[in-house]
């Protein structure tokens, strides 16, 4: 217990007649980089607000830092960034930083806080000004700005363009090191890249829990790729193809078993271009995870 950051032990939550978790057991250790998975209404945000004492369970105990969540020791070894903040419009970028900071012992820098945020040059910013992504910039400035020993991000990218995402995870992915990272991600490719861990929820259940590569193991899909002047329709019906989809220029296959399914799709086309088989991707396996416990 006491080498544990978090700790779930049969975890329930309901809203009305809706239950949000049901029987949630999980710990996260030391050092550990979770991407928390689900798709909408599956409970993630429930399990995020539980972890950071912003609600109680209804069964079940939950412990931070061997502690009750609501504890303000454990709170103050935490920083959060959630889906929504009340910040108040006025308060220029260099304030908000500057007050958040106050709170904790032993903080970051401004310099710092403002150059991992890619907030510099926008200290002097009222905060009611700034785009929706530059917000959560902020948002994301005031989650790391006490140094904390857990990160709690509640879909942090959502609202930023492309290039800033990357650059966010880049610069994520250096200074969280040996720290530990919850969080929660709609892009699936984030997880597959940044995570060490996956937990996917599905309506308020744990459905897989582990490594990416054994969550991704735990459906055994391969993916054969390659061109044809034929459509997808031609190969969904052969045996042993799961799915068949079209991606770009390149029809794409889902199979447990290539080595049968190949020659089957050369009978049908011995002229088609560019084939490969590779492993299925995270964003790919959740689907079918969830598609076999609906």
């Amino acid at each position: 217990m006491g080498d544990s950051i978090l700790v779930f032990r049969g975890v329930s939550r309901a809203y009305g007649n809706v239950k949000a978790l049901e029987e949630v057991s999980l710990t996260l250790v030391p050092g550990e980089k979770v991407a928390l998975l689900g798709p909408n209404g599956s409970g993630k945000t429930t399990l995020v607000s539980l972890a950071l004492g912003l609600l109680r369970p209804h069964a079940g105990q939950v412990q931070l830092f061997g502690e009750s969540p609501k504890s303000l020791s454990a709170r103050s070894r935490v920083g959060a960034m959630l889906q929504s903040a009340a910040i108040p419009p006025t308060l220029k970028v260099r304030e908000a930083v500057e007050l958040f900071r106050s709170y904790y012992r032993n903080p970051l820098s401004l310099a710092d806080t403002l150059h991992l945020a890619g907030l510099e040059g926008l200290e002097e910013r009222w905060y009611g000004h700034l785009s929706g992504g530059q917000q959560r910039r902020v948002q994301f400035a005031l989650a790391i700005c006490g140094n904390p020993e857990f990160l709690v991000l509640d879909e942090p990218t959502v609202g930023l363009d492309p290039d800033y995402r990357r650059a966010f995870w880049e610069s994520l992915h250096v200074w969280v090191r040996g720290k530990t990272l919850l969080f929660t991600t709609h892009y699936l490719d984030e997880a597959d890249r940044w995570a060490e861990r996956v937990i996917v929820l599905h309506k308020g259940r744990v459905r897989a829990d582990g490594p990416v590569q054994q969550v991704k193991s735990q459906v055994a899909a391969k993916v054969i790729r390659f061109r044809s002047h034929l459509g997808p329709t031609s190969f969904e019906g052969l045996p042993g193809v799961l799915q068949a989809s079209v991606v770009g220029d390149y029809i794409e296959l889902a199979t447990e078993r290539p080595e049968s399914v190949i020659p089957q799709i050369l009978a049908v086309d011995p002229n088609l271009r560019d084939l490969e088989v590779r492993e299925a991707a995270l964003e790919e396996v959740f689907h079918e995870l969830i598609r076999e416990q609906d």
